[in-house]
């Protein structure tokens, strides 16, 4: 047995289940009697609903029951709560319209439940729902932003004006104005954040159960949070007590930010489950996901930079409009507000911002986080405009980054929009990332492919990001409705094993692995005797799940923690044992020692003694060991680094190729390099699928025109080019274990790297930026309409 602790790659414990099909996905359970849940949904953006006519459903073979708005209303369902609350400007609380479990009266956005058929099969629900007649009247509807703001738009809720859902600032508005005012130089650039959508490759399940003996309620759910579906759906929608409800999230197959939210269809299940008296199962196909999952981004922003006759820049100025959709999902406020606006000085000193974020209700499915959720939105806009500084001003885009990286020995750094950073190192994460690059040589490259008939391009970008969101009272402040500590439960067993209790949850991170290489690294006990459960509310304290690269940053704190009690307890047990003071016991390798002496007992001698107290200090100590402890963080973690896109451009077709693709980044403490490396690779895809082929498109209508694979280009493997990963680590100065995060660094710096590359491919033909996605027939259509003025010259 090798090495297993902190810093090794060991080869991930669950793909063993995965990669043999063992996996336990909701799916895959099916409980006694049960039936099947079919949502019938809208198809229209905006509509009045006169009736819901569902005899001829309820008629239908294999059906049990249809369901509509109605009927939760008449059991005073509540409707899905929103997780979070923004205060505009003017101190007012932001619009917070009701969102129905089902539509009652209106529906809002194509997607939008109607009603739902329960039936003995699957078919048998699909086959009625197709029988409900819906009478709508139609409504005006609006699909952007910018529409949604028109003078006269119609309204996507009654009463909320100019669908205005809040108007937040951040920074001094007076102050910036003035530096600009005075400011030699000023680069202004308007770009987009195109919308996506998620796909993970387990659509979203639902099975709720209800036991008629006892009241007792169980939801099996796709949920990346389990605790907080419970607590949301329990105590705002269902008014089911958190003792009579279990959540259960087994096996999730992706997540992405996407499987954070409480759901309709939870509600859905879960309710029906309690009328019925039998369990009912709901899972989404792959069609309807595209129109009922929340979506991702979708900004529109202008951008101003201030600086001196150097370079160096002296104020930042933004606006940026951004879709909440039709109703807020659960903690959609905060994405463009504290994850975007709090970023925005990014890895640069930037004295000062101002930053004017209007939320706007639009006709479209609900916008929420997605992998990064608001830093991506932010490093998007700044590096693109440090790029469009650079090529306005005459610049080199390097440089101009050094000129105003923060500087490595200015830590703790406080920005203007609020964070302070604790750690960083910029310079070396550009360095090295030149080098892997070799940025040295692209000219070279560059004339090698100009022979062979194509456009060669590199970009970078120099990203920071923010995790493990926190701490509880700051965040409570801002609007948060949670606390966002982290909970560990570390149980040793009489013969030395453990079992790991996370209120983390693994959907492809690798928890089982990861989570396990702490026990080993502090608590000396093999790898195969650790066990990682997570996932279940009847079984693990109060957690608050996975999302914004936390688990290892947050949960992992908390299991050190938990594990310092057990080592604490451990030693006035072994003082007892072996007759010495508390003070004279040394812990280390799975060993308690009386200090200067050959006088030890392994853990498992502790552990059995604990659980069979002949010989131990009863007056003092409770039998058993088994620790838990809450980890609510200082602040947040600050990853960062560099990212190198290099692309070519065939100029016939306009589609873009990857050639070569480097990531170096600083994460803090790395426990499983392999899993870091797997992560980067992962949100780099992601990120490269943003920037050259993923874009959600609604007609001026309100309908979903990219509904399907058909129009909804996701990245291929012959998409992606060769990937250069590596770390350039400093750690985090106020968590035990040093661990910033690396789950989204990946999908945060490489589209301003990709989109760089690309307009760099195409300098000769006068792009100065280019919004996601670079599609073939988008940069086929730049090349040809600068054809004649390239003649001409």
């Amino acid at each position: 047995m090798g090495f297993e602790g902190i810093g090794a790659a060991v080869k991930r414990r669950e793909d063993v289940r995965f990669l043999s099909g063992r996996g336990n996905y909701t799916d895959d359970i099916n409980r006694p009697g049960q039936l099947y849940a079919v949502i019938k949904r809208s198809d229209r953006p905006h509509a009045t609903i006169n009736a819901v006519k569902a005899d001829a459903a309820a008629a239908a073979p294999g059906v049990v029951a249809v369901y509509t708005g109605a009927d939760m209303a008449k059991d005073e369902i509540g409707g899905l709560p929103c997780g979070w609350q923004i205060h505009s400007k003017d101190g007012s609380p932001m619009a917070e319209p009701p969102h129905p479990v089902i539509a009652v009266g209106k529906v809002r956005h194509v997607g939008d439940p109607v009603a739902v058929v329960i039936a003995t099969s699957k078919q048998e629900a699909k086959n009625a729902a197709e029988l409900i007649d819906v009478d709508y009247t139609d409504l005006p509807a609006v699909a952007t932003t910018l529409d949604a703001m028109k003078p006269g738009a119609p309204e996507v809720h009654d009463g909320v004006a100019g669908n205005m859902c809040y108007d937040w600032v951040i920074g001094d508005k007076d102050v910036v104005d003035g530096v600009f005012a005075k400011a030699p130089k000023v680069v202004k650039l308007d770009l987009t954040n195109n919308r996506l959508i998620p796909n993970a490759m387990e659509p979203r399940v639902a099975l709720g159960e209800c036991d008629p003996s006892s009241g007792d309620y169980t939801l099996w759910t796709t949920s990346q949070n389990p605790h907080v579906i419970r607590l949301l759906m329990g105590a705002f929608v269902l008014h089911i007590p958190e003792n009579k409800l279990r959540v259960v999230a087994p096996d999730v197959g992706g997540g992405f930010g996407s499987k954070i939210y409480h759901y309709a269809e939870e509600a859905i299940v879960t309710w029906a489950a309690g009328k019925l008296k039998k369990p009912v199962k709901w899972t989404a196909d792959r069609s309807e996901s595209f129109m009922s999952d929340a979506h991702g981004r979708d900004h529109v922003s202008t951008a101003e930079m201030a600086l001196d006759n150097d370079g160096k820049f002296l104020g930042l100025r933004i606006t940026t409009i951004a879709n909440m959709g039709a109703y807020l999902s659960t903690f959609a406020p905060c994405v463009p507000t504290y994850l975007y606006a709090t970023l925005l000085a990014g890895v640069y000193t930037t004295p000062v911002i101002y930053c004017n974020v209007k939320a706007v209700f639009t006709n479209t499915v609900p916008v929420d986080a997605y992998r990064g959720a608001g830093r991506p939105e932010a490093t998007f806009l700044l590096e693109r405009l440090v790029d469009v500084i650079a090529h306005d001003t005459g610049l080199d885009r390097v440089e101009i980054r050094k000129k105003n990286f923060i500087p490595k020995d200015a830590f703790p750094y406080q920005t203007p929009v609020a964070l302070q950073y604790d750690s960083g190192d910029y310079q070396t994460t550009l360095a090295v990332a030149l080098k892997n690059a070799d940025w040295a040589g692209f000219e070279s490259r560059r004339a090698a492919a100009k022979a062979r008939g194509k456009l060669r391009g590199i970009g970078i970008s120099t990203y920071l990001e923010a995790c493990g969101i926190a701490p509880s009272a700051v965040v409570g402040s801002l609007g948060a409705r949670a606390g966002l500590y982290e909970v560990a439960n570390i149980r040793v067993h009489p013969t030395g094993s453990v079992t790991v209790f996370t209120g983390t949850h693994s959907h492809g991170q690798g928890h089982e692995t990861t989570l396990a290489q702490l026990v080993v690294d502090q608590l000396g006990v093999p790898l195969s005797q650790v066990e990682v459960v997570h996932g279940d509310t009847s079984k693990i304290p109060f957690g608050m799940g996975t999302y914004g690269s936390r688990s290892l940053a947050v949960g992992g704190s908390a299991m050190v923690k938990a594990m310092d009690k057990i080592i604490a307890k451990g030693k006035k047990i072994a003082a007892h044992l072996m007759e010495a003071s508390v003070e004279d016991i040394e812990f280390k390798d799975n060993t308690f020692r009386v200090a200067g002496t050959d006088k030890t007992k392994t853990l498992t001698d502790i552990s059995l003694a604990a659980y069979v107290p002949h010989n131990y200090p009863i007056e003092e100590l409770e039998p058993g060991l088994d620790e838990t402890a809450f980890y609510d963080p200082k602040n947040f973690t600050f990853p960062g680094g560099c990212h190198i896109a290099e692309v070519e451009i065939d100029p016939d077709t306009g589609v873009v190729e990857m050639v070569n693709f480097t990531a170096v980044d600083d994460v803090g403490r790395v426990v499983n390099p392999m899993i870091v490396e797997g992560q980067v690779q992962g949100g780099v895809v992601q990120g490269i699928g943003q920037a050259l082929l993923e874009n959600a498109v609604y007609d001026s209508g309100g309908n979903l025109i990219s509904g399907s694979y058909m129009d909804y280009a996701m990245p291929r493997a012959n998409d992606i080019s060769n990937m250069s990963v590596a770390t350039e680590n400093t750690m985090c100065t106020h968590n035990p274990l040093g661990s910033k995060g690396c789950g989204e660094v990946g999908a945060i710096g490489s589209p301003p790297a990709v989109i760089n590359a690309v307009v760099d491919a195409l300098k000769d033909y006068g792009v100065r930026h280019l919004d996601m996605p670079a599609t073939g027939p988008k940069i086929w259509s730049i090349i040809q309409a600068a054809k004649p003025r390239m003649a001409a010259e």
